[in-house]
């Protein structure tokens, strides 16, 4: 045997017993997440592994599978508590819809806090106007009867501090925070119930404080900005219960001290019922997976009139910063305009359009339903990030080479609906606008990763951040080009962005996963034309080498010869080959003799007629322009290439 063929087999057994090795690293790790283990446990398979004295680079595998493996459950679990965060949104929500008593949703919020937040602690607190003071109205977890009965002046302690301010507030430890007054009365309950960490979010009605809701530890702790975030969104729910508690109460004087004006107690107890109706409709419209827009759809049956969920920049500015501000649906002209925000960020807008006149009762159904809709748009936000950094995640792997498994490759690639044994096209897009500063320059590249991520999902390709930029991998439809590829998609992008994006595109590639650097070779292929169309003053186009004539023989990564001479004059190769002609020698004496029909007809031995029907003949197969400097010079390169590639043909 050769020793091409023993090394050829060896490699063979080494591949063969990586993949062996590979299948053995995972087992134990998969059986780890499928059966929900602790993270510990993920230790136990290398610690066994070097127990037994396995080769180290068995222990190497089983290390880096271990890492990979935890990644995974991170993510999962991650998931898992966002999915149970927006459940209990939701089921609070379901709650206040079908509002009857106070307390109950109350208390339910303040255990569901507690639960999420994973506090020894919960409780809510109100302010009282006539006192001038704020008090406990629910608790959950408490054990001090002291401190179940305190009052906070306002000022006084964390709790009358974000009372007063308006601001969350929160203290790793309590007792050594001096930003807030402490008091003698205040301590000795916080004390007694054995409080260290405490967040405090306010409950707003508008631009007004009624109340604060706590998440407390009995341990030092430091509260996350998406625990904060949440506890916020409680808040927000509770202070609407309240609200609409507070209306059920002035309907129930109305009707009590209205005797004789019972038409409108009866129209406007329908309304009250009314409302109801459209909270337990959203409620379900919510847990059975309804949009944005199925909303709008329901809300405009109950209201009678046209609602529409507009974008910030379609919505008037005035109208909209007085909605937000305010935390209720304001009149602009003829509509009503409900703001959705979340956090302090506008989302949009619920438009209420041509409906002057609105009962408050209805005013306030469109208010919910703004908040409903900020849900949604969180949740849809959410579920959409986390698909963009997996799809990052598997590109990013595809660029590095760090995970060369084809079966794991193409399962992840199957699970967003990519198929890597399809022919794709990589791209490389930038901006090529001029940023301010350094926070526009970023938040510029973050607009166009999430466009880029857009487009790559819809289209079933990949999508990540790369070298200032962001790089796609889209898969080549039937009887598309590279070309016609690149230049959509930086049309697409700078659509979507509102800058010029330029964007530069590989030779179509198959078998992504056969070949350990084929992504990157046609990521630097992309890169290469992207330069070369902003060196050229190209920018926002797109282009492929192809493009670029002889000069995209430089800008291809495999120096496609056998492509460049086919475009250029494959119609005048297939036209020889079919009819038995001699317009390549012709081509090629014209050029050699200085594009001089009468030196050429010399340099063939035939009549000068001859030359000049088959010089007529290659116009109409290369086009009219092919005798033009640019295309001469293509042509010419094309003879010269052809005639190296087959010395015979000489």
């Amino acid at each position: 045997m050769s020793s091409d063929h023993v090394q050829s087999a060896e490699r063979s057994a080494t591949v063969t017993g990586a993949g062996a090795r590979s299948s053995s690293a995972e087992a134990p790790f998969l059986e780890l997440l499928a059966r929900g283990a602790s993270a510990d446990a993920y230790e136990q398979p290398v610690l066994l592994a070097r127990a037994e004295g396995r080769p180290a680079e068995q222990i190497a595998g089983l290390e880096h599978t271990k890492s990979l493996a935890l990644r995974v459950r991170s993510e999962l679990e991650g998931r898992r508590r966002r999915e149970a965060e927006l459940s209990a949104l939701f089921e609070t929500a379901h709650d206040l819809a079908g509002l009857r008593d106070l307390d109950a949703v109350l208390q339910a919020i303040v255990q569901r806090a507690r639960s999420l937040l994973g506090t020894d602690v919960a409780y809510l607190s109100l302010n009282d106007p006539a006192r001038g003071d704020t008090y406990m109205r629910v608790t959950e977890g408490s054990v001090a009867a002291r401190f179940q009965q305190l009052r906070l002046g306002m000022g006084e302690g964390l709790g009358g501090l974000v009372a007063q301010t308006a601001r969350p507030y929160v203290t790793d430890d309590y007792f050594k925070d001096d930003r807030f007054q402490h008091t003698l009365t205040i301590d000795s309950g916080v004390r007694d119930e054995g409080l260290v960490a405490i967040l405090g979010v306010p409950l707003m009605l508008g631009h007004r404080v009624i109340g604060v809701l706590f998440a407390a530890d009995r341990r030092a702790r430091v509260f996350e900005r998406e625990q904060i975030a949440l506890l916020g969104s409680f808040a927000a729910l509770a202070a609407a219960a309240i609200d609409t508690a507070n209306l059920l109460t002035e309907t129930r004087a109305a009707l009590a001290g209205l005797e004789r004006a019972n038409e409108i107690i009866r129209d406007r107890s329908g309304v009250i019922e009314r409302a109801s109706e459209i909270h337990d409709r959203l409620a379900e419209l919510v847990l059975r997976g309804g949009g944005v827009h199925d909303v709008a759809a329901t809300v405009s049956q109950v209201l009678d009139g046209v609602v529409e969920f507009t974008e910030t920049d379609a919505t008037p500015t005035q109208a909209l910063e007085t909605s937000r501000a305010e935390g209720h649906a304001v009149r602009h002209r003829d509509d009503w305009i409900a703001a959705v925000a979340a956090g302090g960020e506008l989302l949009g807008a619920l438009v209420l359009r041509g409906h002057p006149g609105l009962d408050p009762v209805d005013q306030r159904t469109l208010e919910r339903a703004a908040m409903v809709t900020s849900l949604l748009l969180l949740a849809r936000r959410s579920a959409a990030e986390a698909e963009q950094r997996v799809r990052g995640e598997l590109l990013d792997d595809l660029l590095d080479a760090r995970d060369r498994d084809p079966r794991l490759l193409r399962e992840r690639a199957a699970r967003l609906h990519a198929d890597l044994d399809a022919v794709h096209v990589v791209l490389a897009a930038r901006l090529d606008g001029t940023a301010a500063d350094a926070d526009q320059e970023a938040a510029a590249r973050r607009r166009l990763w999430s466009a880029a991520s857009h487009l790559a999902g819809t289209r079933h390709g990949l999508a990540a951040a790369r070298d200032g930029g962001t790089v796609l991998l889209l898969p080549l439809g039937p009887g598309d080009t590279a070309t016609d590829l690149a230049r959509r998609t930086a049309a697409h992008l700078g659509a979507a962005v509102h800058e010029a994006v330029t964007v530069g595109a590989s030779a179509p590639v198959g078998n992504l996963t056969a070949e350990p650097d084929a992504v990157a070779a046609a990521y630097e292929e992309g890169r290469r034309c992207l330069d070369a169309l902003r060196l050229l003053g190209r920018c926002g186009a797109g282009a492929a080498a192809e493009d670029f004539g002889f000069l995209g023989l430089l800008l291809a990564g495999d120096r496609d010869v056998g492509g460049f001479v086919e475009r250029t004059i494959g119609e005048v190769v297939h036209y020889d080959e079919r009819r038995g002609t001699d317009l390549l020698r012709t081509l090629d004496a014209y050029f050699a003799c200085g594009m001089s029909p009468a030196r050429t007809k010399d340099d063939l031995h035939v009549h000068v007629n001859t030359v000049a029907q088959r010089l007529e003949r290659v116009g109409r197969l290369l086009g009219a322009d092919w005798q033009d400097p640019g295309r001469a010079l293509e042509i010419q390169l094309a003879l010269r290439l052809r005639l190296l590639a087959d010395p015979v043909r000489r």
